[in-house]
């Protein structure tokens, strides 16, 4: 199949009350992890990379996930995740994404909507869809992907004045959630009551952002209750690379034919219970 948008792939999940993992995948392995156990379990896949992952995979990465999407049975996304700056978006557009989000999320109001609006504007014009962010997730020190130490919570009419005024496909929304991996002294706890609160104002996609490293429980709920795109890079990066860690404690290997597949397997038992927490699986048939 080739590529379709953010809007497309979330339609289905909102319709159905699922949840489609997106996933940080900056390494082929974890890729071809990715795509095989999503379409083993016939779920949608949104494969995600942000600034920092694209400046280091760099632009020649983008062919090899496009042509992987083309020969694949299940619906798929390319998300340019976090975009800082309208020129990073029509970048990405460029480039082959067909969903990007502006996170404007640390800017006033006023110009988190002026900002948003714009890449909107060009965005659809390209036919690609829009996730904008209000309100700030937390981080955890060492975490690639931003956030503030303490959480900003989403407030639930600016939220609806937000997409309304922008025309975003999706909203990211600051529930209880931290990019990164908790420490021992930090319990994560979801304001679940805050997100049907979002939930029963907009009519359109929720994000939750950070969503590794939570109690399995708190996920699934949130995917039942509003819900409908998870992103997930922590926990599938922490899977691929303590499998390969593991292979490599016998150090005369040298064949990536021979350490590669065990990171692989790691990361595809991963994504098999993502995809079971967030109730993706079986769900293909929606976009037909």
């Amino acid at each position: 199949m080739t590529l379709i948008s953010g809007a497309r792939i979330l339609g289905p999940a909102s319709e159905h009350g699922f949840a489609v993992p997106a996933l940080n995948l900056s390494d082929y392995g974890m890729l071809m992890a990715a795509f095989e156990t999503c379409e083993e379990l016939k779920s949608p896949l949104m494969v995600a990379l942000g600034p920092k992952e694209g400046r280091w995979i760099g632009e020649d990465f983008i062919p090899a996930i496009l042509r992987r999407a083309e020969r694949s049975s299940i619906p798929a996304v390319l998300h340019w995740d976090h975009g800082a700056s309208l020129a990073e978006v029509v970048r990405a557009i460029r480039l082959g994404y067909t969903s990007v989000m502006i996170d404007a999320s640390l800017e006033p109001f006023e110009q988190n909507v002026e900002i948003t609006s714009k890449v909107v504007e060009i965005a659809h014009a390209a036919g690609v869809s829009v996730e904008g962010e209000l309100g700030t997730i937390g981080k955890i020190t060492g975490a690639d992907e931003g956030g503030t130490d303490d959480i900003l919570y989403t407030v639930p009419a600016e939220a609806k004045e937000f997409a309304e005024r922008t025309g975003i496909d999706s909203l990211a929304i600051a529930i209880g959630t931290r990019h990164g991996i908790y420490p021992k002294t930090l319990k994560p706890e979801l304001r679940l009551e805050l997100l049907d609160e979002i939930d029963a104002l907009l009519d359109i996609p929720l994000v939750l952002h950070g969503g590794s490293d939570n109690p399995d429980s708190e996920i699934r709920e949130a995917c039942q209750r509003g819900i409908n795109k998870v992103n997930i890079s922590s926990d599938i990066k922490k899977a691929f690379y303590g499998g390969m860690r593991t292979v490599l404690e016998d150090h005369s290997l040298l064949d990536p034919r021979l350490i590669v597949p065990t990171a692989m397997d790691a990361a595809s038992e991963l994504v098999r219970h993502k995809v079971d927490l967030f109730g993706s699986a079986s769900t293909t048939s929606y976009y037909n």
